[in-house]
């Protein structure tokens, strides 16, 4: 398969995976998550889709990126199934946050997915510089929702 088609096919994978998690923000938008305390910083709710949009696409092309270029053998191998850990670590946490409202599990779970998007970067840059690289912005943006994570957990005690 050219890379081209791969790229894409990861793209849309990751992008129809992760936007699942749509279906349990909708109703949670409409009456618990205005109700809490908000720390500082929180962007507008409209924010979130393109940017997590933007996140998946890098994503997908970065596994896809490792999938064609990297030689087969035990590194690549690793490399993939930490992607793929990381990412079911990110397809829990919206569950986890915003269907069952559990702030302190989803802190657990998104510190968790922090540390493994780091690992993948580290498996990943010596297999495909560029496919690490593209993973540096969902590091960045993970630590900005970690530390909101955090906030509404502090702010809106059970």
């Amino acid at each position: 398969m050219k890379l081209w088609l791969k790229i894409l096919l990861c793209i849309l994978v990751v992008n129809l995976l992760g936007g699942a998690g749509a279906f349990f923000t909708m109703d949670s938008l409409k009456d618990w998550y205005p109700s809490l305390a908000k720390p500082p910083g929180v962007p507008p709710n409209s924010i979130f889709g393109p940017v997590w949009t933007v996140l998946y696409a890098m994503m997908g092309t970065a596994f896809a990126l490792v999938w064609h270029r990297a030689p087969s053998g035990p590194g690549k191998r690793a490399a993939l199934r930490t992607f793929l850990a990381q990412f079911l670590l990110n397809l829990a946490w919206t569950p986890l946050f915003f269907g069952a409202h559990l702030t302190g599990v989803a802190l657990v779970v998104i510190v968790a997915l922090w540390i493994m998007i780091l690992l993948t970067i580290l498996k990943f840059r010596p297999l495909d510089r560029l496919a690490a690289l593209l993973l540096v912005p969902y590091l960045i943006w993970v630590s900005y929702a970690t530390y909101l994570n955090a906030g509404y957990l502090v702010l809106n005690p059970r």
